[in-house]
């Protein structure tokens, strides 16, 4: 589990191919402090995909991307240089100044736009239909691993706001106009699906079946 809190960047050093999924390796930066904090085995979420480090060194790890997971995000697109936000797994003790994350990416956005407010910066963002019924506003969304909030929807487009701090802690870089960005939706929301799908069959939502189901 992750908060959607990137913690650095690191740049993707190599993509290769391995059946019709990926084997990976990325730079960190000293401060990222990788040999000190993860092992081989550990979970890191690369622009919010959840991937298994399968080697460590002093500044490099290396991951294998699935065939699955290339389907499923913008990591088809990736070639070496990019630069990706990296967060290590939560532990007991996290801070969680995010919201609760997966790695489980839903889907695959497209930024239709990006607007200057001040110091701050508007990003529009059109989503697949499908992941539509799980954005509402005020609610918390991952964009390639960032934990935000979403300002408003019009039809599949919704809108984001970056602030200052959330811009120079991010790769913030890669976003233009066009780029393909990993969405996942609040995890809760697909609970609440999932129960309200199965008192359709069985009943009407209750204070006993919200209890059962750990939201109360």
């Amino acid at each position: 589990m992750f908060t959607g809190i990137v913690e650095s960047t690191g740049t993707l050093q190599s993509l290769n191919n391995r059946g019709r999924g990926f084997h990976i390796s990325i730079k960190t930066k000293p401060a990222f402090a990788l040999k000190d904090r993860v092992k081989v085995g550990d979970s890191i979420a690369c622009n919010g995909v959840c991937l298994t480090a399968t080697y460590v060194g002093s500044d490099v790890f290396e991951a294998d991307v699935s065939s699955e997971t290339v389907k499923c995000t913008a990591f088809r697109n990736y070639k070496p240089g990019r630069s990706l936000n990296l967060e290590l797994a939560c532990t007991p003790t996290t801070h969680l100044g995010g919201h609760i994350v997966q790695g489980h990416v839903d889907g695959v956005g497209t930024i239709i736009s990006m607007k200057s407010l001040d110091d701050a910066v508007n990003v529009k963002i059109r989503a697949p239909q499908d992941l539509l019924r799980y954005i509402v506003v005020k609610g918390s969304i991952t964009i390639d691993g960032v934990s935000l909030t979403v300002n408003d929807i019009d039809k599949d487009i919704f809108r984001l706001t970056l602030i200052p701090h959330t811009q120079s802690e991010v790769s913030f870089s890669t976003w233009k106009e066009g780029s393909e960005v990993n969405i996942e939706a609040d995890v809760l929301a697909r609970y609440i699906e999932r129960l309200l799908k199965k008192d359709e069959i069985e009943g009407s939502v209750t204070l006993k079946s919200l209890m059962e189901n750990g939201f109360l």
